[in-house]
């Protein structure tokens, strides 16, 4: 039983090594620290040498005492010789130096696993490095050498020190507004627009009407992108992924039918297609339909749709409240955006190109979440996931120094997120994307979520305690009418699963648009 034991261990050795290194510390760390009833190894003797590379990453060398390697090596020999099978002898009767000759490779391969474990626990619990990524290291170049010590190195991603800013007193500019019956008129417009139909039209086109068109985008001759029979609303700005045509609702006005028109735009410094970030593209739209929004009457029938409404003065008043829920949210946005501001002065640290690559997708989860328990619709949010997509450096940045600082406040004052937290928020959520909160939760473990949305509550709760400690001055609050067509395509092409599309209300971006073309009456 004790050989089957060994050999098991020989192959789950074999196996760890296929991993790529992030995944073996990841997996050491939980079954080393975590496991009870193992048992506690001596303190290793350590030389580690850390250089600073930038304010957030840090070049690691660690050097393994001879000692330290040869007691590893010993405890493992004298666990492996009750059992070592070795021809010609009984299993536990082989003199230990064939026993070491014969099993040395796979022996060696363990210790090395063991003590590259424990070195990095050690020097988790030894140096206040807090990590917020795993240790880079290429197993394969790390050797236990036949004589001297075990050298091995890494580079890590660390929180960068600073001071923690004044956070108390500031000055907050908070927007306010008694909401008229013109607000309301304005967003039961909008409310019935998302249930209208789409007319065909003789006439030409004109700013606000819909456009059924083939879209190819070209750099040169090269063809980069394209989509059949795209619905487009003309507006001042067609928002895509990776670029924005200004002024498209102009550039297209007196368009017909059978009528092609080029644009031309410039592909955004963040594109996911590195060759062509700031260079020009060419938009080719090939008109086959103009459409004009025929809006609903509002029978009972539709107020029964729209939320089991028997009058329309309860839908006025619904409307009436999703409009408060969205001034404060910009109550909010405005509050954190002045908060990040003031607190991020001093915050001159470079943030690694990596980094910021690798914490775009979660900036974009936790800033569509906040969109979706606000009540904006997935048009909104869509066309605010583009901006994002178009500056992620930019607002990446800005948001991990603004993350940075929030966490070191929270930690300060004792912060954290309890379970009740998690089922208000996913509550939220589900309420705005009218499912359930079990749907919801299960959706965001599947996708990883989770940590996005503890990080969204504790900032949140940070917030609220600096807005607690500031001092406001009322301004007036205007309506942001949204001037954005904004539509799921990435006009450079290139690989842009690093991002991954946000789902609001359960639905992938193309399905959100595929179930308005529906709604409005199209096919």
């Amino acid at each position: 039983m004790a050989d089957t034991n060994r050999h098991d261990d020989n192959e789950a050795l074999e196996n760890q090594e296929t991993l790529g290194s992030e995944e073996i510390i990841a997996d050491q760390a939980v079954s080393y620290e975590g496991e009870e009833g193992k048992e506690e190894r001596p303190k290793l003797n350590l030389n580690v040498k850390i250089d600073d590379r930038s304010a957030c990453e840090r070049h690691i060398t660690v050097t393994v005492s001879r000692e330290d390697v040869d007691r590893y090596l010993n405890k493992e020999f004298s666990e492996l010789m009750p059992a070592a099978h070795v021809p010609g002898f009984r299993p536990g009767h082989a003199p230990r130096k064939l026993v070491e000759n014969r099993f040395r490779k796979d022996v060696v391969g363990r210790i090395k696993n063991a003590l590259l474990m424990d070195s990095l626990a050690q020097i988790h619990d030894d140096y206040e490095l807090s990590a917020i990524g795993e240790p880079d290291l290429d197993l394969e170049t790390v050797e236990v050498p036949d004589q001297g010590p075990m050298t091995f190195e890494f580079d890590l991603e660390v929180r960068p020190q600073f001071d923690l800013p004044q956070w108390k007193g500031l000055q907050i500019e908070k927007p306010v507004r008694e909401f008229t019956d013109a607000d309301i008129q304005r967003a039961l417009k909008q409310l019935l627009t998302n249930r209208g139909s789409l007319v065909p039209l003789d006439d030409p086109a004109e700013p606000d009407d819909y456009i059924t068109t083939n879209l190819t985008f070209k750099h040169g001759d090269q063809v980069l992108a394209s989509a059949a029979e795209e619905v487009i609303r003309l507006r001042p700005v067609l928002s895509f992924r990776d670029c924005k045509i200004e002024g498209f609702d102009r550039a297209m006005a007196g368009v017909r039918a059978g009528e092609t028109r080029e644009l031309t735009t410039e592909i955004s410094e963040d594109a996911p297609n590195a060759a062509l970030r700031g260079q020009k593209v060419t938009g080719i739209f090939e008109v086959l339909e103009v459409k004009k929004l025929q809006l609903p009457e509002l029978t009972a029938d539709l107020l029964q749709e729209l939320g089991g409404f028997s009058l329309e003065a309860d839908l006025r008043d619904t409307i009436k409240d999703s409009l408060g829920q969205r001034l404060e949210y910009q109550q909010r946005q405005r509050a954190r955006e002045q908060i990040t501001a003031a607190l991020i002065v001093a915050a001159n640290w470079e943030l690694p190109r990596d980094l910021l690559q690798r914490q775009s997708h979660r900036e974009l989860e936790r800033a569509v979440m906040e969109l979706q328990r606000s009540g904006f619709s997935k048009e909104e949010v869509r066309a605010h996931e583009n901006v994002l997509r178009q500056n992620s450096r930019v607002s990446t940045s800005r948001a991990l120094k603004e993350h940075f600082i929030l966490e070191r406040i929270a930690e300060d004052q004792q912060i954290d997120a309890v379970e009740s937290d998690y089922d208000t928020e996913i509550a939220m959520i589900a309420k705005q994307a009218n499912e359930s909160p079990r749907r919801v939760r299960a959706r965001l473990e599947k996708r990883g979520s989770m940590d996005v949305l503890r990080n969204q509550i504790i900032e949140r709760k940070v917030i609220d305690l600096i807005l607690a400690n500031a001092v406001f001055h009322e301004v007036p609050y205007q309506i942001d009418e949204s001037d954005v067509a904004a539509l799921e395509l990435t006009a450079a092409g290139g690989d842009h699963s690093e991002i991954p599309n946000a789902k609001p209300g359960g639905e992938s971006a193309v399905e959100q648009h595929e179930t308005h073309d529906k709604n409005a009456g199209r096919g």
